[in-house]
């Protein structure tokens, strides 16, 4: 069976942030590691070259293919601030319609810069998605 490619590396997230060009792409991915460590209580870890992750869970398929991914995750990419919101979970819909200018696909949720949304929003997307990730894995 195929490894993931989205795995936790040794690859320091200071060194990760520090790397990114954009000043305030920078600024707000500072912010949101404050976000997220503030909704998680937990440190962020690089998971494979682009993805700030907090915590994991493990999720086992019916095919067989296992897991770890992180509970709660962002990237700031040249493009946007890919925010990952996994699976459907209550009023996300909701919340997304109030979230401010972004774009969206079944898992990510994609923010040119932070100033565009509502952060409260946010916060309540991120923590929604993480509960409903430890109901359907938990460990």
């Amino acid at each position: 069976m195929a490894k993931n490619k989205t795995a936790p590396t040794t690859k320091t997230v200071a060194s990760f942030i520090g790397a990114i060009a954009d000043e305030r792409k920078r600024d707000d991915a500072h912010q949101l590691i404050e976000i997220y460590k503030s909704l998680t209580g937990l440190e962020p870890t690089m998971w494979g070259p682009s993805i700030i992750g907090f915590g994991s869970y493990h999720y086992k398929y019916e095919s067989g293919h296992e897991g770890d991914m992180p509970i709660a995750c962002f990237s700031p990419r040249s493009t946007s601030l890919v925010i990952y919101l996994t699976g459907p979970f209550p009023k996300k819909e909701e919340l997304l319609k109030k979230l401010g200018k972004h774009k969206g696909s079944t898992a990510c949720v994609y923010v040119k810069k932070l100033e565009d949304i509502d952060l409260e929003v946010l916060k309540k997307l991120i923590v929604a998605c993480m509960k409903s990730l430890r109901k359907q894995h938990p460990s």
